[in-house]
C-alpha cells in the first residue's frame, strides 16, 4: 500500500493527516538502512526499560527522522550550513548504528544521504561536519589500519568508526 502523497511530493497524507514525506533523492540503499534503523529505534522506545532507555531510544528515532529528511530542515529548501551540519550528524549516527558495532561508513555515503543529485558539492562541508564528530570523540576516523588524530595533512580515503562518545 501507497500513501497518498501532496501535490508538490514533499508530505504524504495519512488518515487526512500531513506528515513529511522521506527525502526521495536519499538513494534506494541508504534509504532502506535508515528506515531499518528507524523502526528498530522505535521497537526500543516500546521497549524501553525505564526514563534513561526511553530517551536514548527517542534520540535514536531523531536521529533516524532527521536523516530520512522526514523532521528537521526541509529537504527541498536549500540547506543552510546548521541544518547539513545537523542532517549530516544524524546520518552517521543513524547509518553506524545500523551496522555492526566495529563497521565504518564512508564521508560520502553520508554526502549521498543529505545532498541529492549535488552530493559532491556538499561532500566538503559533510567531510567538514563529520571531522567536527572526531574532534568531540563522537567518530574515529582511519586510513587502512591507521586511526587518525586529525585532519591536517590527511590525503586520500577515510572510513568512519564509533568512537569513545558515540
Amino acid at each position: 500500500m501507497t500513501a497518498e502523497t501532496t501535490a508538490d511530493g514533499h508530505h504524504i497524507v495519512v488518515d487526512g493527516r500531513r506528515w513529511r514525506a522521506t527525502d526521495p533523492a536519499i538513494p534506494e540503499a541508504f534509504r532502506q538502512e535508515l528506515v531499518n534503523e528507524l523502526m528498530a529505534a522505535r521497537r526500543a522506545v516500546r521497549d524501553a526499560d525505564g526514563e534513561e532507555e526511553e530517551r536514548a531510544a527517542r534520540r535514536r528515532v531523531q536521529d533516524a527522522k532527521v536523516a530520512l529528511g522526514e523532521r528537521g530542515h526541509p529537504w527541498w529548501e536549500a540547506p543552510t550550513h546548521a541544518s547539513l551540519a545537523d542532517r549530516s550528524a544524524s546520518t552517521a549516527v543513524a547509518l553506524l548504528r545500523g551496522r555492526a558495532p566495529k563497521s565504518s561508513i564512508c564521508p560520502s555515503d553520508v554526502a549521498r544521504v543529505v545532498g541529492g543529485e549535488e552530493w559532491r558539492d556538499h561532500l566538503p562541508a559533510v567531510r567538514d561536519h563529520l571531522w567536527t564528530m572526531v574532534d568531540d570523540d563522537v567518530l574515529r576516523a582511519t586510513q587502512g589500519d591507521d586511526e587518525l588524530a586529525s585532519r591536517d595533512g590527511v590525503k586520500g580515503p577515510i572510513r568512519l568508526r564509533r568512537g569513545p562518545r558515540f
